[in-house]
């Protein structure tokens, strides 16, 4: 089977836009802040031994090896089939568990601000509509969907600006509700553990923009300059919006959930224009948690057609429109496999709070998985592929590419087992027996999958 001809539609600007809308989560403000003022020496510490050679690594991997399916790609060269589609399967079956939460995020917002009685099961509803709408999104062409995610990255840097500049009138004003110094700055693993891979998770995706490397117009020239200029955006802006939560909010009342909004209320909600402004801001806020999901849609969805039409996924995953090149398979299997879990882990929970970090903490464990993959892949190409041309390459010497990919697998493996078992709370049962059985799932659809290949050499 192979694949159809892909009209290369995305330029610098798009991919910019799209690792802003991927990357830059206003809910993984919120969520960091609540760790206290240490958080921001955890954004700073972190962007320095992570982030920053996360982004050099996936800007160099993305221009050196422009290929179909992006992360599936480069762990096929480097380690073969089976290798690539377990990592592939866990990339994909990651965003069918984080779109639920991601949509029950939206939907808590929504209650409230227009439907204050709204039950969980209006809340799970309105997660299977958006589902279905991310669907929609990913099977039309990418030179239309694509204006998704671009338009929720604008939305974001206005939110974000908004946020900030929120911030610095209300500390004028008021002061801080919480101590921002050096003392308070220093890190804090008793209380930070539980939601430092929070931080994490939201640093990762500037592979994603790869995953559709052939409708690029030039990878070899705008992956490298897209994830930098992104890159530089994205840590800024975490690093300011966690700073003007904690001047406005106290840490023991941040709601991972409604947190936003409730900044945004306090920062220009005393008036009624201002009370108008913050409708206004929520209301792009919702959009772009609909952006993320089909941000994140469009690349596993990509990655996992790719890897079935190597046969190596079902085949139904390899499913393409005739007309527009689009993952359509991929696309609704992800949409029913996201509306059944989302039903499912709904039942469990008691809230909407419960329900999104359930969901999150669930997903976390997967979506890390293909990057430890990928940083391995990363150092075995470097290895064994060392002629290869790279527009885009680490400097210094030789051993730094290595020891930067090595020191990122170390914090991923850290952070995998703090979803698992959080300080305090002990294992996540629900998150670890989740995890294993997707995971066993996979194992299974990758060995049918590869007698299915087997036989069809013989």
């Amino acid at each position: 089977m192979t694949s159809v001809n892909h009209q290369k539609v995305i330029g610098k600007r798009d991919i910019i836009l799209f690792c802003i809308s991927a990357i830059l989560l206003l809910d993984t403000v919120a969520a960091g802040a609540a760790i206290g003022a240490s958080s921001i020496f955890w954004w700073v510490f972190l962007g320095v031994v992570f982030f920053i050679p996360f982004s050099l690594i996936s800007a160099e991997l993305g221009c050196a090896y422009p290929d179909q399916g992006g992360i599936y790609a480069w762990v096929q060269r480097a380690f073969g089939p089976r290798w690539a589609s377990r990592i592939t399967w866990s990339y994909w079956v990651n965003v069918a568990v984080w779109c639920p939460a991601i949509f029950i995020l939206f939907a808590g917002i929504f209650k409230q601000l227009f439907w204050p009685d709204m039950s969980l099961f209006a809340q799970i509803l309105m997660g299977v509509a958006l589902t279905w709408a991310t669907v929609f999104v990913n099977v039309i062409t990418l030179e239309v969907g694509k204006w998704v995610p671009n338009a929720g990255a604008v939305i974001k840097l206005v939110v974000f600006a908004a946020i900030i500049a929120g911030a610095g009138q209300y500390y004028f004003q008021n002061g801080s509700v919480n101590e921002i110094s050096l003392t308070t700055l220093k890190p804090s693993l008793s209380d930070g553990l539980q939601y430092l891979p929070v931080i994490i998770y939201g640093m990762l995706g500037f592979e994603l923009i790869c995953a559709g490397a052939e409708e690029i117009k030039d990878p070899k020239k705008d992956v490298p300059k897209g994830i930098l200029i992104s890159g530089t955006i994205i840590i800024t802006l975490y690093i300011l919006a966690t700073i003007a939560v904690l001047t406005a909010i106290p840490v023991n009342e941040i709601n991972l959930v409604e947190g936003l909004v409730d900044t945004l209320q306090l920062f220009f909600g005393s008036t009624g224009v201002g009370g108008m402004f913050v409708v206004i801001l929520a209301i792009g806020t919702l959009y772009t948690f609909f952006s993320n999901g089909v941000t994140w849609a469009l690349g596993a969805n990509r990655a996992a057609a790719e890897a079935a039409i190597e046969g190596e996924l079902p085949s139904y995953f390899a499913i393409e429109s005739k007309t527009r090149g689009t993952p359509v398979g991929a696309a609704v299997a992800l949409g029913i496999a996201s509306t059944v879990i989302l039903i499912l882990y709904g039942a469990l929970a008691g809230t909407n709070e419960d329900l999104f970090w359930s969901l999150f903490a669930f997903s976390g464990v997967i979506f890390l998985i293909p990057y430890v993959g990928m940083m391995f892949a990363y150092i075995k190409l470097r290895r064994a592929d060392p002629d290869r041309e790279r527009p885009f390459e680490i400097g210094g010497p030789a051993w730094l590419p290595t020891l930067m990919a090595n020191i990122c697998s170390a914090i991923l493996f850290i952070t995998i087992a703090l979803f698992i078992y959080v300080p305090g709370d002990g294992l996540q049962i629900e998150v670890f027996l989740g995890s294993v059985a997707l995971l066993v799932i996979g194992e299974i659809i990758v060995h049918v999958n590869a007698r299915k290949a087997a036989r069809g050499r013989d």
